[in-house]
């Protein structure tokens, strides 16, 4: 059972930095920390709306699999 909560922490780790990585990908909507370093010049550039909602999809899912994740490592760290 180690083995395998080592590979899920791993596992976790990993997408723990995608996760990190796709979030700073993300357009500034304004009012934050990306109008002070300049987003607020570029957010009406215009970015395809089908590439920012396939973003989000993804940004989403690897959330959820993140927090499946950790429960799993919780749950199985509990039965041992």
């Amino acid at each position: 059972m180690s083995v395998l909560i080592i590979v899920l922490k791993a596992i976790v780790a990993v997408l723990s930095v995608l996760l990190s990585l796709l979030i700073l990908l993300h357009r500034g909507k304004g009012g934050g920390l990306s109008d002070m370093f300049g987003g607020g010049l570029t957010a009406n550039a215009g970015t395809s709306g089908v590439a920012e909602r396939n973003l989000n999809r993804w940004t989403v899912g690897i959330a959820v699999v993140w927090v499946l994740l950790i429960v799993a490592i919780g749950l199985i760290g509990r039965l041992v």
